[in-house]
């Protein structure tokens, strides 16, 4: 089974407002840089986004290790899913879970996968996390300026 590391980040320029979304896929000396945009958004949605579809560009089952600077993603595959999905997609509070539509995605797109979520921090302590940053940043200045959305899961 061919072993992918995946880079990822979201980006939004306010919160909610434009945003961007990139990611990084890496098997073996190949690499591949996917990316897009959204004309309104948040950052947890475009952090969301960016793991969905670097997921989705897999055309056969991979052993992954997604790379991410947002805990909120990594926290929310590895701790929380389960949780909110026996709760009936509830926390623990009762409200109802932020970004369903995303995380049910996300976890439909995962589960074809062996998947690993590995959480770094930002702005520094990974090269390619450093990349995907600097990427999602400029598909959130595309979107400010009117750039078309593509790409997007949702």
């Amino acid at each position: 089974m061919k072993e992918v590391t995946v880079f990822t980040d979201g980006s939004c320029l306010g919160n909610p407002g434009p945003g961007g979304w990139a990611c990084i896929l890496r098997y073996g000396k190949h690499e591949r840089i996917l990316r897009g945009v959204a004309p309104h958004t948040t950052n947890n949605r475009m952090e969301l986004v960016a793991a969905i579809n670097g997921l989705r560009a897999l055309t056969e089952m991979c052993r992954v290790t997604v790379i991410t600077d947002s805990q909120y993603l990594q926290q929310g595959m590895t701790v929380y899913l389960m949780r909110w999905r026996s709760f009936g997609w509830c926390n623990s509070r009762g409200e109802a879970i932020a970004n369903r539509d995303l995380w049910e995605l996300l976890s439909s797109v995962a589960g074809q996968h062996e998947t690993k979520w590995h959480w770094v921090r930002g702005h520094g302590s990974d090269r390619d996390q450093d990349r995907c940053d600097i990427l999602a940043k400029e598909s959130a200045r595309t979107a400010a300026a009117g750039g078309m959305a593509k790409d997007l899961a949702a």
